[in-house]
């Protein structure tokens, strides 16, 4: 049988507000124990939470950057569970009527060894508090619970059930991450929690237009867990199904060790939980003065900028999108291009999405860290461009580059000269070797007399061994067809 799977993601954003959600307490990461939970974090009798605006705003500011509808009034809801890192029994979340209603994600993805886009709908983002956290290592046997976490500002960013891969998966995440940072709403930090994906996976015979019984990957912290984590979920349930079981709702975590996902709890559905509207906090109404406010100071948003590089630069769509899956890549490529010039734009791209991305992919570093700065990129582009190197020297000199991690930016020029990498663009040195070449090889010469056109490559091949690579490819190709049409 033939199976489709089903993905829908919920991804949980930590807001970059100075203080929690509801309570003055700091956010800040690594702080002792408990010594950040405040009387309104943990709900004591007295005390009533108060909305911090600036989590408001950055709510706002990504509904406004998916096209998603802001809702002029809101409601927050007790969301009732018993679990030992929320000890007030109940989680300030949000049901009807969601802060940011709809809205979509537009990303790349590689399928069947093809470059594809594809547009996700998203169904709602809602603001939320986060838990405490349990520790389980070196407490002597027992479990400790740190409730400085407790009253953190979330915003959880729920997708439609739409996304058809693991592949498709990551790349939405990826696109969804470069974006909240792109906002300066989050910082991405997924190690320490800021940026978290809970996975909905669900199978169904290909064709059948009734979704399948899903279960939810709770709190994957890195994309190479999600890809294993779904992978591994797919092919149990489909193994469950084909055995003759059925698949039970239910909550999962994933297990990097055993590489496998393990069942925590039986899934609840909304009526489990009980929400009510919080009797302690009044709606939330926002203007449309305070929407256009936080609009007038949206810095200019990755699908504004995609159109600006396809008019401006001339980049085809799917390289307009990889550049600007990230604010960082985007400012990279376009100091790079501000220095090469425009009529290297299109070369800056390929660069950045082959080379560049690569040796960033093996140090496992971000673009912003890169050793080898735009105006480094961009010297080396010219050299290449103007005939000083090849493009096969152009990738030896950006490796040299790369080890060099030097801030000289004449570093290409440098490299280039110590290395001996010039091509010989000189006429008369490039004739006699095309001479030399074309006496020691007459039976490519006969075969191309002959009509065989391809016989060209050969000769072409032998002047670039007899100046040890450092011949002008073009000058050569046009020396040979000239010589050989006399």
């Amino acid at each position: 049988m033939q199976w489709e799977v089903v993905i829908g993601l919920e991804n949980h954003v930590q807001l970059t507000t100075n203080s929690k959600i509801f309570s003055g307490s700091s956010i800040k990461f690594g702080a002792e124990p408990n010594t950040q939970a405040s009387p309104v974090d943990l709900a004591l009798p007295g005390v009533l939470p108060v909305m911090n605006k600036g989590a408001v705003e950055r709510a706002i500011r990504f509904g406004l950057a998916v096209g998603a509808k802001i809702a002029p009034q809101s409601v927050f809801a007790r969301k009732n569970y018993f679990y030992p890192d929320l000890p007030k029994g109940y989680q300030i979340s949000q049901f009807e009527d969601p802060v940011v209603q709809g809205g979509s994600l537009t990303f790349a993805f590689e399928k069947d060894g093809k470059l594809e886009t594809k547009t996700v709908n998203l169904t709602r983002a809602h603001l939320e508090e986060d838990a405490g956290k349990s520790l389980h290592e070196d407490y002597h046997g027992m479990s400790g619970i740190d409730l400085n976490r407790a009253g953190t500002p979330l915003l959880e960013i729920v997708s439609e059930p739409e996304i058809r891969s693991a592949a498709e998966a990551i790349a939405y995440a990826k696109a969804l991450h470069g974006l909240v940072m792109w906002l300066g709403v989050c910082d991405g930090n997924m190690q320490e929690g800021s940026f978290r994906c809970d996975v909905n996976v669900s199978v169904r015979p290909v064709g059948q237009q009734e979704f399948g019984t899903r279960c939810e990957i709770k709190n994957l912290n890195s994309f190479r867990f999600m890809e294993e984590a779904i992978h591994y979920e797919v092919r149990r349930q489909i193994e469950l199904i084909e055995d003759g079981g059925k698949v039970v709702q239910a909550t999962r975590l994933w297990d990097p060790d055993r590489k496998e996902t393990r069942e925590m709890r039986t899934k609840e559905d909304a009526q489990d939980y009980r929400y009510f509207p919080d009797p302690d906090l009044p709606p939330l109404v926002i203007a449309q003065e305070w929407i256009d406010r936080v609009k007038a100071g949206m810095p200019e948003l990755p699908a504004a900028m995609r159109e600006r590089f396809i008019g401006d630069y001339g980049l085809p769509e799917y390289d307009a999108l990889i550049l600007t899956s990230s604010q960082a890549m985007a400012t990279y490529y376009e100091a790079v291009v501000a220095k090469a010039g425009r009529d290297n734009a299109k070369a800056a791209a390929n660069w950045l999405m082959g080379d560049v991305s690569s040796a960033l992919n093996r140090a496992d570093i971000a673009i912003e860290n890169s050793p080898v700065e735009a105006s480094q990129l961009a010297l080396l582009l010219k050299r290449i461009a103007d005939g000083t190197i090849s493009n096969n020297a152009g990738k030896k000199v950006f490796s040299l580059m790369w080890d060099a991690q030097s801030a000289d930016e004449n570093l290409a020029d440098v490299i280039i000269e110590r290395e001996g990498l010039k091509q010989i663009s000189d006429t008369g040195a490039l004739e006699a070797i095309v001479d030399e070449v074309l006496a020691n090889n007459a039976k490519s010469v006969e075969q191309y007399k002959a009509g065989k056109e391809a016989a060209i490559n050969a000769l072409i091949g032998q002047c670039m061994k007899a100046s040890k690579g450092k011949a002008n490819p073009a000058q050569v190709t046009e020396l040979l067809k000239k010589k050989l049409a006399a």
